[in-house]
């Protein structure tokens, strides 16, 4: 199997030993508590869950400069975006050496974290700047990634941290969310070899389903691993329930049985396009996975990014030998009308726009809203009854 990002053995932060984390449990209630952000609760999920390894906590402000600016930390690991626990005050947490990190999406603000403290530090408002419009190649307020990081605070909260929990992930999404140590296991347990993620934020239309079964094919991998994003969105993106229930669909009526494995993760989209493509190539290689795909503005927002860059980076910015994982680049994929199948735009130079069968995500909505199905050619039927259903409702 593939061996973890930068390591031999995956280091997971959640604490598994049940002796263990009830001694935390009972330590978190006499600490100084501290209310984080929903950005720092979802990478202390993914801490947890071994998808972030080798790291073991949250970066400082040195080495959180040292990625923005330089892909990489002060020790010298490759890291494409700073995992950080940023927040707006820090009074109550004053000299403490060790802090309960409280959940903000979940009643009651419950402890997810132990942390141990190694540095409190305050990010100018200059260095905030800095380091957002390197994370997201803008300094648009209009970004929802840029804004969100923003918004945070100044004061930066480093150190190792031990997780207790998977916030509200593992109870909302018992049947998706999967820890990149469950994957490892699953995929062993399927016998795989060589395995192809798809990353997704976002309902699988034809055009989706047929990447995946293209890079299967050229890859002759043994399966698909699909694992879609399940933390927070910007307005008007497809709920999780909702993408689970339709993908799950898709999988079970067309694709060959035990070649999907259909999982989901606990992170907050940053929408930041090239860099965010390299976080999730490195997150999928700790879950296992020896193929990634990455397609046109991977992981993009608006016209922030060029079609591509997210797959140039790979080639500009990481050092040969970084990744493990093999980067499987994906032109735009539509049905040809011509061909009467969905194929990657750059294998038919022959064909005119008016060749494929291509809709915008706003004309989807519209179909779906009034109760009409798009093309089978587009979305499988089935698929768009799940998701005709939602954008009934959220009309009424």
């Amino acid at each position: 199997m593939i061996r973890p990002y930068a390591t031999d053995f995956l280091m997971p932060l959640w604490v598994a030993d049940p002796a263990r984390r009830a001694q935390l449990e009972q330590e978190a209630q006499t600490l100084p508590k501290l209310l984080i952000s929903s950005a720092a609760a979802a990478n202390a999920v993914m801490l947890g869950g071994g998808y972030f390894t080798p790291l073991t906590g949250y970066m400082n402000v040195a080495d959180t400069l040292s990625v923005a600016d330089q892909l990489k930390t002060q020790a010298g690991l490759f890291w494409p975006i700073p995992i950080v626990n940023i927040v707006p005050e820090v009074s109550g947490i004053t000299g403490a050496t060790r802090i309960a990190l409280c959940d903000p999406n979940q009643d009651g603000q419950p402890v997810i974290a132990v942390q141990t403290v190694a540095a409190i530090e305050t990010l100018s408002d200059a260095q905030m700047q800095h380091v957002a419009q390197r994370i997201f190649a803008t300094d648009d307020v209009k970004h929802p990634g840029y804004a969100t990081f923003m918004e945070q605070g100044r004061y930066v909260v480093s150190g190792a941290i031990e997780v207790l929990n998977f916030s509200y992930f593992q109870t909302e999404f018992p049947d998706t969310f999967r820890t990149a140590v469950a994957i490892r296991e699953e995929i062993q347990q399927r016998g795989w070899q060589t395995v192809v993620a798809f990353q997704t934020r976002n309902p699988m239309h034809r055009a989706h389903e047929e990447l995946c079964k293209m890079a299967q094919a050229a890859v002759n991998a043994d399966g698909v691993l699909i694992h879609m994003l399940l933390g927070k969105l910007k307005p008007g993106d497809i709920p999780a329930d909702v993408r689970d229930a339709s993908i799950r669909k898709m999988v079970e009526l067309y694709f060959p049985e035990n070649s999907v494995m259909v999982t989901g993760y606990g992170f907050d989209m940053l929408y930041a396009g090239p860099r965010e493509a390299v976080l999730h190539a490195i997150f999928r290689q700790n879950a296992g996975c020896t193929h990634f795909i990455v397609g046109r503005d991977h992981a993009g927002v608006g016209s922030y990014y060029g079609p591509f860059d997210a797959q140039t980076i790979f080639d500009d910015s990481v050092p040969a030998g970084t990744l493990d994982i093999e980067i499987f680049k994906a032109d735009h994929t539509a049905y040809s009308k011509k061909l009467g199948r969905v194929v990657m735009m750059c294998d038919v130079p022959d064909h005119q726009p008016e060749d494929f069968i291509m809709l915008s995500g706003t004309k989807v909505r519209e179909i779906l809203s009034a109760g009409e199905l798009p093309p089978p050619e587009f979305t499988r039927p089935e698929v768009a009854k799940i998701l005709m259903a939602y954008y009934q409702n959220t009309s009424d």
